[in-house]
């Protein structure tokens, strides 16, 4: 292993980025110079978003790979960019390295920032690293595009939409919540072997999301624009009343229309956990959540892996669950707030 001290800054990022290759056309400049040079067609706006990601608050390194670890700070980002409706195109990723960190640490948490970025078509045009005195810190800024037309903003839902959600929820918490099972029962063991046969779909769900750039161009090729859309970080029901807060409307979901996939609901039960509660609370699971026009109910049905769990309401009809049995919960924020004293 070798020290990061060893090389300095600009040879860490020479060694990180030697072999780089920029696949858009809007990168004119990447890793390099003082600043990326990017330029865009006149009818495209520039989308951005940051994310920061900090050792023992948002990742726990007993049980979380660095090349996984690398693969999701940046799918998360372009996650952000897709439920924009928009395409991410460049990132920048900057570094606060603690020492106990050696040069092949990083270089596998770069590779699986590289692997993202070449899945999903994406160039590293830069960014920075920095000694930390607390652990690992990441910060990874993505930009992108779309034509203005195209944008979708979380303001746009009207009363009669129908709220629709990709994928399943719920699988990422509970991987969450297996991987901290295991990280105690393994405690001051050797060898430990974690058991997580049959749950597989759980652990990578948590460790390795991905971005639903499929869902963004099913709905593109079906020539469904939604009305509104963000991605699902913090749980469906805190994002469903964020689109309702800012769209000025309220919503009605239906329980038995959450999606929730088979080894959720075992594990769910394994732990004697509330399964609705962990799919509407649970977070990370990056689907997207987006409304559409009533108008469009028959086109959206057609589409794989999406499906239709309620509707936009008036304002003063507030936010609820229509539970199995016709009555109706008011929906809480209760996803993970990471500015909390404590998360239960």
């Amino acid at each position: 292993m070798s020290e990061i001290s060893t090389l300095g800054e600009f040879g860490l990022i020479d060694r990180l980025t030697d072999g780089l290759k920029n696949v858009n056309d809007s990168t004119l400049r990447g890793v390099g110079d003082d600043a990326a040079v990017m330029h865009y067609e006149s009818d495209r706006d520039v989308l951005v978003t940051t994310d920061l990601l900090l050792e023992n608050v948002h990742f726990d390194l007993t049980y979380v790979p660095l090349k996984h670890l690398g693969y999701k700070s940046a799918v998360v980002n372009f996650s952000d960019i897709y439920a924009m409706n928009g395409t991410p195109r460049q990132i920048t990723v900057s570094l606060g390295i603690s020492r106990r960190f050696e040069v092949e640490h990083i270089e596998e948490l770069f590779s699986g920032i590289r692997l993202a970025c070449e899945r999903y078509g994406v160039d590293l045009v830069g960014g920075d690293t920095s000694a930390s005195h607390q652990g690992l810190v990441i910060s990874i800024t993505c930009l992108g595009d779309a034509r203005r037309s195209d944008i979708v903003y979380r303001d746009g839902a009207k009363p009669t939409d129908l709220i629709c959600v990709s994928g399943d929820l719920g699988a990422s918490y509970m991987g969450l919540q297996l991987l901290e099972r295991e990280k105690v029962a393994s405690a001051g063991m050797k060898d430990f072997q974690p058991d997580f046969a049959g749950k597989e779909y759980l652990i990578e769900r948590q460790l390795k999301p991905e971005a639903r750039r499929d869902i963004v161009e099913e709905l593109a090729k079906a020539g469904i624009k939604p009305t509104a859309m963000m991605d699902v970080s913090d749980g469906l029901s805190s994002e469903l009343m964020h689109i309702c807060k800012q769209s000025h409307t309220g919503c009605r979901v239906y329980e038995d229309r959450i999606p929730i996939d088979y080894q959720t609901a075992v594990m769910a039960e394994e732990l004697n956990m509330n399964l609705v509660t962990a799919a509407l609370n649970g977070g990370e699971d990056y689907e997207l959540l987006f409304t559409v026009p009533l108008t469009a109910h028959d086109e959206i049905s057609k589409l794989k892996d999406i499906k239709v769990i309620g509707y936009v309401t008036e304002e003063s009809l507030g936010c609820a669950m229509i539970t199995r049995d016709g009555g109706e919960i008011p929906l809480k924020a209760q996803g993970w707030n990471p500015l909390a004293e404590k998360q239960e």
